[in-house]
């Protein structure tokens, strides 16, 4: 078992561990944890691939579920995929969007302006449940024509409220396939999110744990940043695989007497 004695930050994926199920979500835990994790002084942060809301929306969603978090204690995929590429491209750089509106909120809030014509700068790729031919096609002729594709996440499945559902990575794979080029993804498994949520609550990698629900987005992202994780059985993960996890728990409020 884990010894989390030493742990001062506690990152947590969203849907699986907290919530399951994007339009009508029904909570699974997290309140018991985190008054926890706040009476001894510790940190929390929540990590989602959520790719379709703001920061904003998501926020409110935790709060209808007696979940309440501060702005700086979330962090999701849309929203720092947003600022990557504020940040890589410019103020005013342009995106053709793959994606859902939330994500579009995210990027024009930050200066960035939707494509017009035959070039983009970046071809922006979120969860999009309206995706089509047509949307994809585009996506792969701006990218052959110069524009980067960059991506929220790459993860296979999140879980919906039905069980596993297909997520953004095999969207970005086809873009990329199309277009015969890589792309860059921001959220879970790379390490990015992690770091900048390490960095951003001035805790170390040895100070730090993720709790999450899948193989492929958070043990191995953790992995990546070098910390140590958690897998819930609530979500995608059923316990039957084999996992790289330091310590596999039924749900997430069972760290509240392991703290």
């Amino acid at each position: 078992m884990i010894d989390l004695s030493g742990k001062k930050l506690f990152l947590f994926d969203l849907d699986g561990v907290l919530l399951k199920g994007k339009e009508s979500p029904t909570k699974i835990g997290g309140t018991r944890v985190f008054e926890r994790i706040r009476s001894q002084g510790k940190k929390l942060r929540i990590i989602t691939n959520n790719s379709t809301d703001t920061v904003e929306a998501v926020r409110r969603r935790l709060g209808s579920q007696g979940i309440v978090v501060a702005r700086e204690e979330l962090l999701t995929s849309a929203r720092l995929t947003a600022e990557y590429i504020a940040r890589r491209y410019g103020a005013g750089a342009t995106y053709f969007l793959v994606g859902e509106a939330g994500f579009a909120e995210e990027l024009d809030s930050l200066g960035l302006r939707r494509a017009r014509g035959g070039r983009a700068d970046v071809v922006a790729i979120g969860l999009d449940r309206r995706l089509t031919y047509g949307k994809l096609d585009r996506a792969v002729r701006l990218a052959r024509g110069g524009a980067d594709i960059v991506a929220n996440h790459s993860a296979r499945l999140y879980m919906a409220r039905r069980g596993p559902a297909i997520a953004v990575g095999p969207i970005l794979r086809a873009v990329e396939c199309g277009a015969s080029k890589r792309g860059f993804a921001v959220g879970k498994p790379a390490p990015l999110m992690f770091e900048i949520a390490m960095e951003r609550a001035g805790c170390t990698k040895r100070e730090t744990v993720m709790v999450g629900d899948q193989e492929d987005t958070d043990v191995e992202g953790a992995r990546r940043a070098g910390i140590e994780s958690i897998l819930v059985r609530t979500g995608v993960y059923d316990g039957r695989a084999r996992t790289r996890a330091t310590a596999v728990i039924g749900s997430v409020d069972e760290l509240a007497e392991m703290i």
